[in-house]
C-alpha cells in the first residue's frame, strides 16, 4: 500500500497530540502535597488571660502652691528632682509680709499699754467703789473698759500670730518625699493664693492606670490574678491589685479607668513608665486555645481543618468557639486532646487534600 505525502503528515501529527495528551495526563495526575503548619490541641482550664496597657502614676499626687499672694522670686528644683520632706522649693517676695509684722507688732504694743492702763484705772476705781465713794454705774463703766481693752489686746496678739505666719507662708516647702513632676510658675511670675506652683508626686505606692472596654468589665471583676510587666524590662513581673474602678465611663473613649496597685514596687519601676497589665482568670469548663487563622466558617459554622494522621489528609470539623481575641480563638468544645489542626492558610485548603506537615510550633 502506497501512502500519499499528506496523508503521512496526518498521521504523524495525531501521534504527536497522541503523545503529547498523555504527558498533560500524567501530570496531572502527579499533584505534590501541600505544606502545612499545624498545632497540637491541648485543652486546658486556664483560658481566659487579657492585657491591657497603661503608664506607671503615683497613688498620691498633689499640687502645690502658696498660701498667699506674691512675686515668686525664687525657685531651688526642677521637674524631675527628688525632693525630702519640709525642703525648701520656692520663695516670694517677704518685704510685703514683714512691713506686715512689724505693724501687727506695733498694734499689738498700744494694746497691750491700753490693756494696761484699763486694768490700773479698774483697781483703783474698785477701791473707790468699796468705799462708796464711787457709784455702782462708774465702776460698771471701768469694768467694761477694761474688758474692751483686754479683748483688742487679745485681737492685737492673734493679729501678730497671723502676721507671722503669712512671713512663713512666703516660702514653699515640700510637704512629703516625693517627686517634682511639674512646674507651672517660674520665678518674675506673681500668683494667686492657692495658685498650683509645683506638682508633687510623693514615694512609695506606684499604680499602671488602665482604660477597660464596658464589655469587658466582669472578667476584670472575676479576675484571680493580676501581674504586671515593664516594657523596658519585661522579663521582670510584679504582682499586682485592683485598687480602683471608675463608676463612670470617659465620655469620649467610652471605657472605664481602672487603677492597679503595684505591689512590692521596687526602685526600677519609674514613673512615666510603660506597663502591661494581664488579667487571669481560671475558666470553669476546660477549653483550648487556637490562632485566630486556623478558624474558618462554613456558612454559620466556625470549622478548622484536621489533620489525619494515616492518609496525612486533613478534614473540616465544626468548633464551638467561645471567645475571640485579638490575636486568637478560644474553643470549647469539639475538639480532641492530641489531635492537629491546620494552623494558616486554611482559606486555600479542600476537603480530602493531602498535605505535607513541615513544621509543629509548640503548643
Amino acid at each position: 500500500m502506497r501512502w500519499q505525502p499528506n496523508q503521512l503528515a496526518c498521521y504523524a501529527w495525531a501521534a504527536c497530540v497522541g503523545i503529547l495528551g498523555a504527558c498533560s495526563k500524567q501530570e496531572e495526575t502527579i499533584q505534590p502535597a501541600k505544606p502545612v503548619h499545624v498545632v497540637v490541641v491541648k485543652y486546658d482550664g486556664a483560658a481566659a488571660t487579657a492585657s491591657y496597657t497603661g503608664d506607671v502614676q503615683a497613688r498620691f499626687e498633689s499640687a502645690l502652691g502658696f498660701r498667699i499672694p506674691g512675686k515668686v522670686v525664687e525657685r531651688s528644683v526642677d521637674v524631675g528632682a527628688q525632693v525630702k520632706k519640709g525642703q525648701k522649693l520656692a520663695r516670694l517676695d517677704a518685704a510685703d509680709m514683714r512691713l506686715s509684722a512689724e505693724a501687727a507688732g506695733s498694734q499689738l504694743q498700744a494694746a497691750r499699754s491700753d490693756f494696761n492702763q484699763a486694768k490700773a484705772d479698774l483697781e483703783r476705781f474698785r477701791e473707790l467703789h468699796n468705799k462708796s465713794f464711787i457709784s455702782a454705774a462708774e465702776f460698771e463703766r471701768r469694768q467694761t473698759a477694761f474688758d474692751v481693752a483686754r479683748a483688742r489686746y487679745g485681737q492685737a496678739q492673734a493679729q501678730l500670730g497671723v502676721s507671722r505666719n503669712q512671713a512663713g507662708y512666703t516660702t514653699l516647702e515640700a510637704d512629703n518625699d516625693g517627686v517634682i513632676t511639674a512646674i507651672s510658675a517660674e520665678v518674675g511670675q506673681v500668683v494667686a493664693a492657692g495658685q498650683q506652683v509645683m506638682r508633687l508626686a510623693r514615694s512609695g505606692d506606684k499604680e499602671v492606670e488602665i482604660p477597660v472596654p464596658e464589655s469587658r468589665l466582669q472578667e476584670l471583676r472575676d479576675a484571680n490574678s493580676v501581674r504586671v510587666k515593664l516594657w523596658a524590662d519585661p522579663k521582670v513581673e510584679y504582682a499586682g491589685a485592683i485598687r480602683e474602678v471608675s463608676p463612670s465611663a470617659d465620655r469620649v473613649t467610652r471605657t472605664y479607668a481602672v487603677k492597679v496597685s503595684i505591689l512590692e514596687a521596687d526602685a526600677k519601676i519609674q514613673l512615666g513608665m510603660t506597663a502591661n497589665v494581664f488579667l487571669k482568670t481560671e475558666a470553669p469548663n476546660k477549653t483550648v486555645i487556637l490562632p485566630s487563622t486556623a478558624v474558618f466558617q462554613q456558612g454559620a459554622t466556625s470549622s478548622v481543618w484536621v489533620l489525619d494522621e494515616q492518609s496525612q489528609q486533613i478534614h473540616a470539623k465544626p468548633v464551638q468557639v467561645s471567645e475571640y481575641r485579638q490575636d486568637a480563638v478560644v474553643i470549647l468544645s469539639g475538639l480532641k486532646d492530641g489531635e492537629r489542626v491546620v494552623r494558616a492558610g486554611v482559606h486555600k485548603l479542600f476537603e480530602g487534600e493531602k498535605v505535607r506537615v513541615i513544621a509543629e510550633p509548640a503548643s
